[in-house]
């Protein structure tokens, strides 16, 4: 059984964070988010190790005092069904819990996977931080989304 170490990234990882989500940004899944960008937001950013190789990440993005996000989840192929995506939101939602956010926000294409993690589905419009949608204009399935907004209180 392969071990599986998360821990924070430093400047060093930004290519091979990028080098893993290239394909799932070309293909709309995940926005793509320059070098700059990804460092200027370094310590939200989790990372997922396999036997010292980068395996996946995920980002907590808060939004407000109350409002958190998490972005940019990806498990590379070859390491799913280890429980690593799952993994990673724990320790997102446990970071959230410690800055004291009240709710945690999921725009995805894996429902039932968030689902399995106590998110509940609401309506977009319902998303309660416009600011959100800045991203979206990135994305290139914009306007027409099929992404699924999930929420979770943290208590």
């Amino acid at each position: 059984m392969e071990k599986i170490y998360l821990t924070k990234p430093k400047l060093t990882d930004i290519p091979s964070m990028q080098s893993i989500v290239q394909e799932y940004v070309k293909n709309g899944i995940i926005l793509p988010r320059s070098d700059d960008e990804i460092a200027t937001n370094i310590r939200s950013y989790t990372l997922a190790l396999v036997d010292g190789e980068l395996a996946g990440y995920v980002a907590l993005h808060i939004h407000s005092q109350t409002l958190a996000e998490i972005r940019s989840l990806i498990v590379q192929d070859r390491f799913r069904g280890l429980g690593i995506g799952k993994e990673l939101v724990r320790r997102a939602l446990e970071e959230a819990r410690e800055l004291g956010v009240k709710e945690v926000l999921s725009l995805t294409y894996s429902k039932e996977f968030f689902q399995k993690l106590g998110f509940e589905e609401i309506e977009k419009e319902k998303i309660p931080e416009h600011k959100i949608w800045q991203d979206c204009i990135k994305c290139i399935h914009f306007p027409v989304c099929n992404e699924v907004a999930m929420m979770k209180t943290i208590s």
